[in-house]
This record gives structure tokens, sequence and C-alpha cells, in this order.
């Protein structure tokens, strides 16, 4: 994967940061919920008829969001070094891990820190740390 470092700007870094705190905060004042995705994802599948259209409306726009926007401004280029064989291995992985961990990253990351959660706390570190050292074996062990 690539990434347009012309796009990756401190300021725009900063101000997205602060979208999803600001989303992720009024989430929880509004509705009394954790906006973890896996978990509203995960919710949906199994989720009682009154609890269905909040966590489809919540997919819904995480979805149609960069939709929106690449109608009124272009989208940077994506390129992806990867099989779709290693893309669903990955998802898979990343699936297991965000069930097992009892949440992901958003959930644990961000909705959870902003908590003072000591779960949260250790779970982020064991994402980061296993991301980190997955990027070493793959890039400079493996050099795949």
């Amino acid at each position: 994967m690539s990434i347009a470092w012309s796009h990756f700007t401190p300021d725009m870094a900063l101000a997205g940061g602060a979208l999803i705190g600001l989303a992720a905060g009024m989430f929880a004042l509004l509705n009394g919920r954790i906006a973890g995705i896996s978990g509203v994802l995960g919710g949906l599948l199994g989720a009682a008829a009154g609890d269905r259209r909040w966590r489809l409306a919540f997919v819904l726009g995480l979805v149609g969001a960069p939709l929106v926007h690449g109608l009124f401004s272009a989208l940077p280029a994506l390129q992806i070094d990867a099989s779709y064989g290693a893309l669903v291995l990955a998802g898979l992985l990343v699936g297991f891990g965000a069930r097992y961990g009892s949440g992901c990253t958003s959930g644990h990351g961000v909705c959870g820190l902003s908590r003072f959660s000591l779960r949260s706390l250790v779970a982020t570190l064991v994402f980061m740390a296993t991301g980190f050292a997955t990027v070493f074996v793959m890039r400079h062990l493996l050099a795949i």
C-alpha cells in the first residue's frame, strides 16, 4: 500500500481525529452506546428488531460518508500491493482479534481510552505492538 503524503498533513490528521472524537462523544452522550465498530457490526448480525435500525444507520454512515465526500472532492489514489487471499486472511485475523479482545481499535482505542479504561489501554497497547511486530516481520524478515 502506498500513502499519498501530500494528502497526509498534520492539520488534516488533527481535524480528522477531532471529528472522530466528537462523533464518538456525541454517540455516547446521545445514545448511551460505545462507537466500537466491531460491536456495532457484530450486534447488527444478531440484533433484536428495535436495536437493528440504529446499527444499520451507523454502518451505512461509515460506508456512505466517503462516497458523499467523493462527490465534492477527489479521493486520494488507493493502491494495495497484496493479493485478495492476503486481504481476506488479514480481514479474518482482524475480526478474530477484535472478537477475542472484546472490541476493536475504535471501541478500545478511541472510546475506551477516553473513559480511562485500563482494559482498553492494555488492549490498545497489544493492538499497536502486534501491528508493529507484523509489519517488521513481513517487511524486514520475510521481505513480503
